[in-house]
């Protein structure tokens, strides 16, 4: 048996619905600007731009449900609501007609973003990490499997923010479809049981403030509410 010099670190999962197992997380990926109207409002044109991925820590990711920490070192942290893809089997160079295979099944997250950082980031030429990676900034709603949800290509997905909506398109506005997105992400990495992919947000993003109630959902995957904890000293 492996020893080990300290304790070994909790395994990072996310709630199944209507189930008392849990899925492990073993990586988070996150796909940049994949709605048009999203790409535009970040000044960028969707027709000239392949995908692009960005990590998150495996911890990152939180419930989205009760309290969610408003983040130190931000002035500005802001919500994407995504879909997110949970992966249940190996993939390499997986061709899109064979990616849905590799799906165990969906949820809803939102990607928090320290966007005051991001922009620093961008005017640098640094990475985005402190801006997209920090703990808590990957809240997600229970997984449903493939099997209560099919595979969803169309349907609602919006957020509210103290029940305003912010944010609101359809899944089938994505430039790259769920089957898309995995195969990219096989060609760069190998997909791997317990990896999670959120799929890019709709236009609307916009800023959370201590104490907003944040509430969304997708067609036919579920909903989630949560409250933005207090700003710290």
């Amino acid at each position: 048996m492996t020893s080990f010099v300290i304790p070994v670190p909790t395994q990072p999962s996310v709630e199944v619905a209507d189930s008392e197992s849990r899925f492990p997380i073993r990586r988070v990926f996150c796909v940049g600007r994949n709605y048009a109207a999203h790409a535009r409002e970040m000044g960028k044109d969707p027709t000239r731009e392949p995908p692009f991925f960005f990590s998150k820590p495996a911890d990152a990711v939180v419930p989205a449900s009760g309290v969610v920490p408003y983040p130190e070192l931000t002035e500005n942290l802001h919500h994407e609501v995504e879909l997110v893809v949970a992966i249940s089997r190996d993939g390499k160079d997986v061709e899109p007609s064979a990616a849905l295979d590799l799906v165990w099944g969906y949820g809803i997250g939102v990607d928090l973003t320290r966007r005051d950082l991001q922009d620093v980031a961008k005017k640098m030429s640094r990475p985005w990490d402190w801006a997209k990676g920090f703990d808590a900034s990957a809240p997600c709603s229970p997984l449903r499997p493939v099997q209560a949800t099919g595979h969803p290509s169309a349907g609602r997905i919006w957020l509210e923010v103290n029940g305003e909506i912010r944010q609101e398109g359809d899944l089938q506005e994505m430039i790259w479809p769920v089957a898309d997105v995995i195969s990219h992400v096989s060609r760069a990495v190998t997909v791997r049981p317990g990896d999670l992919i959120f799929t890019g947000t709709p236009a609307g993003v916009g800023a959370l403030q201590p104490g907003d109630l944040v509430s969304g959902g997708i067609e036919g995957v579920g909903t989630f509410e949560f409250k933005v904890g207090a700003r710290h000293d």
